[in-house]
């Protein structure tokens, strides 16, 4: 069920009181009756609303909302603008990460019934790394969006000789950011998804719908926990696992068409995933 990890975050805050109540009181039976209608219908409204507000663990999880924005911004003005930099020093990953992300896009452009390749959107670019290897070789013009300015500058440097090609450099988080409407043939999101809450997350994906050209397709790739919702200090990201990862995307409104694990990293690396995305046909 989408809402077991939900589900078992809230059961938590009551384990307290449990333990404090009589077991054999009346003040216990009218507790344990309470959860319980509590919890159904919150796991109800979880399966019926089309746009959750916020999931509980991983609000539970990253401690406060504007703190968790705050600190991965602190975090990346301390990272160069460089190869290195955008692969946290695991440059020696970069062809391989960009080889696998060149193979999956293939299989969702050119053709009938498949996305073109007139205009792409680089989520989270950085200094362009996935623009240059992935998306240039392929789209005629692609755009750019990253919330530091120095990596949007440093762009303009490291994409020397595509400038013409790369129409904008948009200086926004994404959970500010509202794609064009109707413009882009593919939206792709790397190793971002985990700098958003799970609404703001669920929001940006309803809004990258209304981006995409009919057949448009997004993209997105980032780490993935083997279990539950995980919170790097580090960075301040969250790794969500595949199956809330799975249940943001379906609840925005998209159909997962294919997801696949990057191959080739070491194994003591956190597993990466991508998941190839359409609207929903059902949708409006």
């Amino acid at each position: 069920m989408d809402g077991k990890g939900a589900h078992l975050a809230f059961k938590s805050r009551w384990r307290k009181t449990d333990e404090e109540l009589c077991r054999h009181s009346m003040s216990f039976i009218l507790h344990k009756a309470i959860r319980n209608d509590f919890f159904q219908s919150y796991l109800y409204l979880l399966e019926r609303l089309p746009l959750v507000k916020l999931y509980a663990l991983t609000s539970e999880v990253i401690n406060g909302e504007m703190q968790f924005y705050a600190r991965a911004k602190h975090f990346y003005r301390e990272v160069p603008a460089t190869e290195e930099g955008m692969m946290g020093d695991y440059i020696e990953l970069s062809s391989t990460d960009i080889e696998s992300s060149r193979e999956f896009l293939r299989k969702f452009i050119g053709g009938p019934g498949k996305a073109g390749t007139e205009h792409a959107l680089d989520c989270g670019s950085g200094i362009g790394r996935v623009t240059k290897h992935v998306l240039l070789p392929v789209f005629k013009s692609v755009e750019l969006v990253d919330m530091m300015e120095n990596f949007l500058a440093e762009a303009q440097n490291y994409l020397q000789g595509k400038k013409d090609r790369v129409k904008m450099y948009y200086c926004y988080s994404l959970q500010e950011f509202t794609p064009a409407p109707q413009k882009y043939d593919v939206i792709w999101i790397q190793w971002v998804s985990g700098y958003l809450t799970d609404k703001d997350l669920l929001e940006f994906l309803i809004r990258c719908q209304n981006g995409l050209k009919d057949n448009g397709v997004v993209i997105l790739k980032d780490n993935v926990a083997r279990e539950g919702c995980i919170l790097d200090p580090l960075d301040s990201s969250v790794i969500r696992d595949l199956s809330i990862l799975r249940s943001l995307v379906e609840k925005s409104g998209f159909t997962i068409m294919q997801q696949e694990r990057q191959e080739g990293f070491p194994e003591q690396c956190v597993p990466v995933w991508m998941l190839a995305m359409q609207k929903d046909p059902g949708l409006p």
